[in-house]
């Protein structure tokens, strides 16, 4: 057991201070905080620990709401207040771009903060395990795959806790609950729920047939999902849900296996900011990669010339598609190909290019764009390391960055959004 002060926040979530000149990394633990810990890993650099007993609280310090946090897996922060959650987003941010560009002075603008930190999450994964005496429906346990029980997720949008109890009734009913290890529930912003039933029964021993008139009696669309999202099979309801981005707001619908934000509120917040970012013109010709289901193509297309959507999932370049006719949308066009293999096979010279990866980040389309040379890129970031590692060959190579905003979209957890904007020099 031993004895320490924390002192600041790691990216991950976990409280760092330090035990005879190591770093000593503690999760539930907040700057301030005097707590005994038990060590659970020891390397050369730094030492894991466990917290024991908490001494003294720190000053950002709060009560957490879940009766589960610090056993469920999915919130990192809710020991925080909203207050220090959002200073160290902010600085967290600062503090991985300066020491990963090995730049001090960066033009890095204010945290766009979560009007609402509380029930914002659209989607959620409710993972399944079957017992004796019912089903235990929740998340995993941190670190673990022991499903921890829930019966109310505090980060959940309120339509999404309506199923909850609905999963505890009707699973134990089915054929073989023990072959239903997730549902998916997702609900939009007029609250219309969406659930995806993972079923891995044999042939004929399914849940869909079970669930499928308690969801339609319910209202909720019910799909299935037997592997990957080429399983997916409609049961009963729309398939698509709907979200409003922009002012006047436009309607985009997005299908089963497409991706849209979680937090609806902060994803107009976050489309606002980067649309304020970019000043435009009007006159421009833009290139949209990673662009799902126009979430940020078809605003830009209000704004500019014409803009080219590429996403590599075809379903949503169909409903990016659709959702630009439905949105009277003429100068947008949307193409189902690789990121960095269009940009390389481009005949067209774009004035702004856009990107929003995945978490792994897009370090093909940095070379791409080295190659092609637009003159400002927007890259929109889910994780700072990998945004880091991407935007350095290009400020290494001609490119100056004019505005980096970390983008709180994850209230109660570590992770953070981000838009940064470059121009060539």
């Amino acid at each position: 057991m031993i004895e320490v002060r924390i002192e600041s926040l790691a990216f991950g979530g976990d409280g760092v201070g330090r035990h005879r000149g190591q770093a000593v990394f503690i999760p539930l633990t907040a700057p301030g905080d005097l707590v005994h810990c038990r060590v659970t890993e020891r390397r050369r650099r730094y030492l894991r620990g466990e917290l024991v007993e908490l001494l003294e609280a720190g000053e950002g310090r709060c009560r957490p709401r879940c009766p589960v946090f610090g056993r469920c897996g999915g919130c990192h922060w809710q020991h925080l207040d909203e207050q220090t959650q959002q200073h160290w987003k902010e600085r967290l941010f600062s503090d991985i771009l300066r020491r990963q560009l090995r730049r001090d002075a960066l033009p890095l603008q204010p945290l766009l903060a979560a009007r609402q930190a509380w029930n914002y999450r659209s989607r959620v994964q409710f993972k399944c395990h079957a017992l004796k005496e019912g089903m235990a429906i929740g998340f995993f346990r941190r670190g673990s795959h022991f499903v921890e029980a829930v019966d109310h997720c505090a980060i959940a949008a309120d339509a999404v806790n309506l199923v909850l109890p609905w999963l505890r009734d009707q699973l134990p009913q089915v054929p073989r609950p023990d072959r239903v290890p997730q549902v998916d529930v997702g609900c939009d912003d007029h609250d219309r729920l969406r659930l995806v039933v993972h079923d891995i029964a044999p042939a004929g021993a399914g849940a869909g047939p079970r669930l499928r008139t308690a969801a339609e009696d319910a209202g909720w669309a019910l799909f299935s999902q037997s592997g990957r999202k080429q399983t997916l099979r409609q049961l009963v309801g729309p398939s698509e849900l709907e979200i409003l981005v922009d002012e006047p707001p436009l309607r985009l619908g997005y299908g089963p296996g497409g991706f849209a934000q979680v937090h609806l509120e902060q994803n107009r917040q976050l489309v606002a900011a980067a649309l304020e970012m970019l000043r435009l013109q009007g006159d421009e010709r833009v290139l949209d990669l990673f662009c799902g289901m126009g979430n940020l193509s078809l605003p830009l297309a209000r704004r500019v010339a014409r803009v080219d959507g590429v996403e590599a999932h075809a379903p949503s370049i169909e409903q990016a598609r659709k959702n630009a006719a439905v949105n009277g949308i003429g100068n947008a066009a949307f193409f189902v190909a690789d990121a960095a293999r269009f940009l390389r096979q481009a005949d067209t010279s774009y004035d702004l290019v856009v990107l929003d990866p995945p978490r792994g980040g897009a370090r093909d389309v940095t070379r791409a764009l080295l190659s092609h040379r637009p003159r400002r890129i927007l890259y929109i970031s889910c994780d700072p390391m990998t945004l880091a590692r991407d935007l350095s060959p290009l400020l290494g190579q001609g490119y100056r960055l004019l505005s980096a905003r970390a983008a709180d979209l994850f209230p109660q957890t570590y992770h953070l959004e981000s838009l940064s904007l470059l121009e060539a020099g």
